[in-house]
């Protein structure tokens, strides 16, 4: 049964919002590059294999770095597979530096940018300090909106700056996406930076700029609710705010509420499904015994596995923390002392 959505919109403009044409034109490359292997089972299955794995979001796993950011769908499916895998980072209270958490990065996306990396650190720590350590938690969802907003953020950082230098915001030019990518953010040390803005006069040009931007933007009224307890706020302080957003982070649909982001049911149970069987044969009695004296007795699991820690843990900026972070800057600042 098709979606309320796809019966109101023309074919054309149904297959350009979810860019098909972006993922079939990925497909025969793919195809191309690789006809003799799949030659051997079928154009078909290569079709079907692909485009499900489009629909699973394993799709993104270590490609380059433009395919990625290339769709919505390919960002958040980017999004969750770096939380998917490195969750155990959150779960046992590891804090890593910004380089510690690009290397994570590059182990998804190769050709992963230093720069995104950077700017999602920036705010969590509010100014340039990037080697500070920094929770899982903290650093995931600021990642989050750096990521899957980026050219969104572009824009609001050229607002932003005219903001500060007294331009009437009716004339406020927004950048292009290329342009975009080598402006400076506002930096922390300005007096104007210190002070902030109005907010209800930033709200207004941030709702013209959702309007008529190419690119995702967080939900208007989202944002609004965001800023509507604050009478002025800064370029750091307005990130922040979006990434703690709860409201966001639902419309975004990439990652889960915080309270469950060391959660995973569904990758829980896959693990357990494939290490059933060795603690099974790991139970029965006197298996384990006799098999001490043999070569292949390393191979099985002993009668009450050992924890194993996480591979993060030879890290030499890892330390321990007492709880998950709330989000705030307090618990990055402690870490240092």
């Amino acid at each position: 049964m098709l979606s309320p959505e796809r019966l109101a919109l023309p074919d054309y403009e149904y297959l350009a919002q979810r860019h098909v044409l972006t993922y079939m034109e990925d497909a025969v490359c793919q195809l191309l590059e690789n006809r003799e292997d799949i030659s051997q089972y079928g154009i078909a299955r290569f079709f079907t294999e692909y485009f499900n794995s489009v629909c699973q979001g394993t799709h993104i796993l270590f490609r380059e770095f433009s395919f990625i950011q290339a769709t919505p769908h390919n960002r958040v499916s980017f999004l969750r597979a770096f939380w998917r895998c490195f969750r155990t980072v959150g779960k046992n209270g590891d804090l890593l530096t910004m380089k510690e958490y690009h290397c994570l990065l590059q182990l998804l996306c190769p050709d992963f940018p230093l720069e995104l990396t950077q700017k999602a650190a920036r705010i969590v720590l509010m100014d340039d300090a990037v080697d500070c350590l920094m929770s899982f938690s903290d650093f995931l969802f600021a990642f989050q909106i750096q990521f899957y907003y980026s050219e969104f953020l572009d824009s609001v950082a050229a607002i932003y700056e005219d903001l500060l230098s007294g331009k009437n915001p009716n004339t406020v030019i927004v950048p292009t996406s290329s342009s975009g990518q080598h402006r400076q953010r506002p930096a922390l040390g300005e007096a104007g930076m210190l002070e902030g803005v109005e907010a209800s006069l930033f709200y207004q040009c941030l709702e013209n700029l959702c309007d008529r931007h190419k690119y995702s933007c967080p939900p208007p009224a989202l944002v609004k609710e965001a800023l509507s307890n604050v009478q002025r706020l800064t370029f750091y302080g307005f990130l922040m705010a979006l990434s703690k957003h709860h409201g966001i982070n639902q419309a975004l649909g990439a990652l889960p509420d915080k309270g469950d982001l060391m959660h995973d049911a569904a990758m829980d149970e896959e693990l357990e499904r494939l290490l059933l069987p060795f603690f099974r044969l790991a139970q029965v009695p006197g298996l384990v015994n006799s098999v001490t004296a043999s070569p292949e007795a390393s191979c099985l699991p002993s009668r009450t596995p050992p924890r194993v820690g996480s591979p993060w843990r030879p890290l030499h900026h890892s330390r321990k923390v007492d709880g998950e972070s709330d989000g705030s800057t307090e618990e990055t600042d402690e870490s240092e002392t």
